[in-house]
């Protein structure tokens, strides 16, 4: 069993034909779907999705390209929307400095509000950074000595510094199709340092479809595919590879399990 833990089941390229692309990832054999919101104001049409399918659960959050748009969301309202039983998760929220759609006052305030609710509510914390190493570094650490919670670096592509950090703080890292690509030979390397007890694998479809399928819409069957390279990266089976990530997956989103009313007990291996 695989898990996609990081898609977008609501957005429109998607959302059309939901059925069809859940059914494509059952036969491929990824069991579970963690689909992401990116506006708290729109949080009603991720819960509609995780709603109508048995294996996806969601998260409640702002991503950082609408930080300044969301300026007004609290802890509170986030908080609240955690009560639904298939939320999971907080999230994404983060850093973008490649495109700032958002200020950086604004990412980095918004980012703090999630924390706290991770904190508040004890669930993991979806993580979006790109272009912003420093900056998230000096964030994560400021924020985990007040007080810990959990986290995952999600699409990971940031540098071996980061990577570093985000385990020293106890944080799991996520790899998207994008460590397929062949000129991602540095990515590779830093996932090969990675433990396995760390490593999640996702599609964070519509996006960046992984070889052989780059250039086209992505879907959470083609989770597969990340996780081929990972298992070939790591040295060990694809099965094995299936194991660990799925246990990690469960063992980071404890609430998934129930939510979603999946029996884990024999397919998960430890790490």
């Amino acid at each position: 069993m695989l898990v996609d833990s990081h898609c977008h089941l609501d957005f429109p390229e998607l959302a059309s034909e939901a059925d069809g692309i859940i059914r494509r990832a059952e036969e491929a054999g990824v069991g579970h779907l963690l689909t992401i919101c990116t506006r708290v104001r729109k949080f009603n049409e991720v819960i509609a999705v995780a709603e109508r399918f048995r294996n996806v659960t969601c998260s409640v959050g702002t991503h950082p390209h609408s930080a300044s748009e969301e300026r007004d969301v609290t802890v509170d309202e986030i908080v609240e929307l955690t009560s639904h039983p298939k939320v999971v998760a907080i999230g994404e929220a983060g850093l973008d400095y490649f495109y700032q759609y958002s200020t950086p006052e604004d990412q980095e305030a918004g980012f703090r509000s999630h924390i706290e609710a991770a904190r508040c509510t004890g669930f993991p914390l979806v993580i979006h950074t790109r272009d912003a190493d420093a900056d998230m570094g000096r964030i994560l650490k400021e924020e985990m000595a007040r007080s810990p919670f959990k986290a995952v670096l999600h699409c990971f592509t940031g540098s071996a510094e980061l990577a570093r950090t985000g385990l020293e703080l106890g944080l799991f890292i996520s790899f998207s199709g994008i460590l397929t690509f062949p000129k991602s030979s540095a990515l590779r390397e830093i996932a090969a340092s990675l433990p396995l007890d760390r490593l999640l694998v996702e599609t964070d479809a519509p996006f960046l479809a992984p070889q052989p399928h780059r250039g086209k819409r992505n879907e959470p069957a083609f989770v597969r595919h990340t996780a081929k390279t990972l298992a070939q990266i790591k040295g060990v089976s694809e099965n094995d590879i299936a194991n660990i990530t799925t246990a990690n997956f469960f063992r980071l989103f404890a609430k998934a399990k129930a939510a979603a009313g999946i029996d884990t007990k024999n397919s998960g291996a430890s790490a």
